[in-house]
């Protein structure tokens, strides 16, 4: 409860804090590199930094300066909790003690090298244990990662670089960050930083420019990134849309969507959603009315190897309750901000024709914002 001013009143300000709600867990900010030496360790500490500046009780949990000088600079502006010394066969190590952390009980903390193992006798394995628990205790935690350590992209990474990735981090925790912050930097700029000895030591310089450094693998990397990015605005905005219940025309990344059913001509329109969705590096979904018509033997195996063959092809297969086909699936595009629609017809006459276009009719009524792709299939 706000204390009484002079007057026996409260001033505007502490009514405002009063109002507040309850802070149920900390903000989870992540600033995402494609390789060491683009500045995610400096950016982090830039903005620590600037909130202490405004304010706010802000603390260095660990933070890796690999010997870099302006690192090193700008780490000695904070406060920094004493690090835990574990003993693990005849050697010391230095490991961030959350622990302690907890007790000092920051409104900030800087976490360092997200992917990192924790050496045996730590709390938790991995650092994103430890992460976890300072925001269930309502701390804020800012932390680093480069996009080698993310799990699905270590594989690619390996092939790529034929360097071996140890150090992991799930893509499940990337997904639960509040934000996530890209430090870029152009593979040119970074190469002249490598050059420059602003990353690693001369003796490493020339090695690491013939191998990770080489500018194709920086590209590469450096895209990897920006899609990661791009992947965590469009879920940021889906989550804004739907709070808000705005429009399905607010979108930023490409959603192709197939209509099928259990018929002969499912297979192409499924193939060529496919072909659409990699072009527009799009999510790829493949959507099917439930209809009892489907229980019928040959429909029904019909229907599972259409399905089956979406799944190789990397669509997310959804099944949409029976009812008015045209509503039903309209409902789901606008839901999910669908950009792209196919779906397919024979080539019919009379009253099935009226038909036909009386359902498309309804299905433009109901998702006017998608762009509607109509597949002709002449019957023979």
């Amino acid at each position: 409860m706000p204390e009484a001013n002079e007057y026996g009143r409260k001033s505007p300000e502490d009514w405002l804090h009063s109002s507040e709600p309850e802070k149920e867990r900390g903000l989870f900010k992540v600033f995402l590199g494609y390789a060491p030496g683009v500045g995610k360790t400096f950016s982090m500490l830039s903005e620590g930094i600037r909130r202490r500046s405004r304010g706010e009780d802000v603390v260095i949990g660990i933070v890796e300066t690999h010997g870099r000088k302006s690192t090193a600079e700008l780490a000695s502006k904070l406060e920094q909790v004493p690090r835990q010394m574990i003993e693990y066969k005849g050697t010391t190590f230095a490991e961030m003690d959350v622990n302690a952390i907890l007790a000092r009980a920051p409104q900030v903390v800087l976490v360092d090298e997200l992917a990192h193992t924790n050496i045996e006798g730590s709390r938790f394995a991995k650092r994103y244990e430890d992460v976890f628990l300072l925001l269930e205790n309502k701390i804020d935690v800012l932390s680093t990662v480069n996009i080698q350590h993310v799990e699905s992209l270590t594989p690619r990474v390996q092939a790529l670089t034929g360097v071996t990735i140890r150090e992991q981090v799930p893509d499940w925790v990337l997904d639960r960050a509040d934000e996530i912050v890209i430090s870029d930097l152009t593979p040119e700029a970074l190469v002249t930083r490598m050059r420059r000895g602003d990353i690693y030591p001369a003796d490493r310089i020339e090695r690491s420019l013939a191998n990770f450094f080489r500018r194709g693998n920086l590209i590469a990397l450096r895209e990897m990134a920006l899609q990661r990015v791009t992947r965590a605005v469009d879920r940021t905005l889906d989550e804004y849309v739907k709070r808000k219940r705005l429009g399905s025309h607010w979108t930023v990344a490409e959603k192709v969507a197939v209509c099928i059913s259990a018929g002969p001509q499912a297979r192409d329109l499924i193939a060529r959603g496919a072909r659409l969705a990699e072009a527009l590096d799009a999510e790829f979904h493949v959507l099917h009315v439930t209809n009892k018509a489907d229980d019928e033997e040959e429909r029904r195996k019909m229907l599972e190897s259409s399905l089956l063959f979406a799944r190789h092809l990397g669509a997310q297969i959804v099944t949409l309750p029976a009812g008015d086909t045209a509503k039903v699936t309209a409902a789901y595009i606008c839901e999910q901000r669908i950009t792209q629609a196919i779906v397919g017809r024979s080539a019919t006459h009379g009253l099935r024709s009226y038909l036909y276009y009386y359902a498309l009719q309804k299905f433009m009524a109901e998702a006017p914002h998608v762009d509607l792709h109509i597949v002709t299939r002449e019957v023979h």
